[in-house]
């Protein structure tokens, strides 16, 4: 009976965390650049049952294993590619292949999928309220609107000089920069943080050749109908735990005032 408190209990908590996990990655469904999330469950240590005779204890023989209590085992990031969404938006960049952004955060170098960028005062190149996007060549500054992008993110300016009375004119192409693109050997050892960004400790490989779309972003890679399902089945889970809940405690309550007084 005691055992059963804790298994109803354990898996109320197992389906909440994963009920906040599910909220989460739908709040973030419209996040350029968003990779859900995916809550594992596991169980604490394992227990074998075993049958044994009336009289004679030895030669037990294994039945089955049986576990006890749920918990969270961990939450896994799924890093699956979005769909594009073209914006026309001059400041805004997609990732057509694997790799990442790097953005100068004051907690130092953040890695991100969202390319949905603007510009600060200065006229550097930032993802709003987190930091400005690292050329590489440090922070990239756009002094001119009519830019146009390569599929390798260099960023560059035709600037036009004379066509005056003689008509003679020249033009040139100025670089701003290029888009930094990195990539790590083992996305497991990447930390989610907030606002779609990354953080890691493991050493990162410069992307030479990187597939950047302009004038679009990457859609976040949440299916709704996906997420809903799990929605309602931990709800619905939850609630069923937590009536048998109630009827095990009406249960003892009976044993205690009732039962005990015969």
């Amino acid at each position: 009976m005691y055992q059963g408190f804790y298994n109803l209990a354990s898996g109320m908590l197992t389906q909440s965390r994963n009920l906040n996990v599910v909220s989460n990655n739908m709040v973030n469904i419209q996040t350029a650049g968003y990779k859900k999330d995916k809550m594992v469950s596991s169980t604490f240590q394992e227990e074998m049952m075993y049958r044994t005779g009336k009289h004679y204890k030895e030669g037990s023989e294994a039945l089955a294993t049986t576990s006890k209590i749920r918990t969270a085992e961990r939450t896994y990031v799924n890093y699956e590619q979005g769909a594009f969404d073209q914006t026309d938006g001059i400041y805004d960049f997609a990732m057509g292949d694997r790799g990442f952004f790097c953005i100068e955060t004051p907690m130092g170098i953040r890695y991100t999928r969202n390319g949905s960028f603007s510009v600060d005062e200065e006229g550097y190149l930032t993802l709003n309220g987190m930091g400005r996007v690292l050329g590489t060549d440090g922070p990239i500054q756009i002094d001119n609107e009519d830019f146009t992008v390569d599929s390798r993110g260099r960023i560059r300016v035709a600037e036009t000089e004379g066509g005056g009375e003689d008509g003679e004119s020249e033009t040139t192409i100025r670089d701003l920069g290029a888009l930094r693109v990195v990539d790590f050997a083992d996305y497991e050892q990447l930390h989610k943080e907030d606002y779609g960004l990354f953080s890691t400790n493991q050493e990162v490989q410069e992307v030479e050749s990187p597939s950047i779309v302009w004038k679009s972003v990457e859609r976040s890679n949440v299916d709704m109908v996906e997420e809903m399902t799990s929605m309602m089945t931990s709800q619905r889970a939850l609630q069923s735990a937590a009536q048998v809940l109630k009827m095990y405690d009406q249960i003892m309550s009976k044993s205690a005032s009732d039962v005990g007084r015969l």
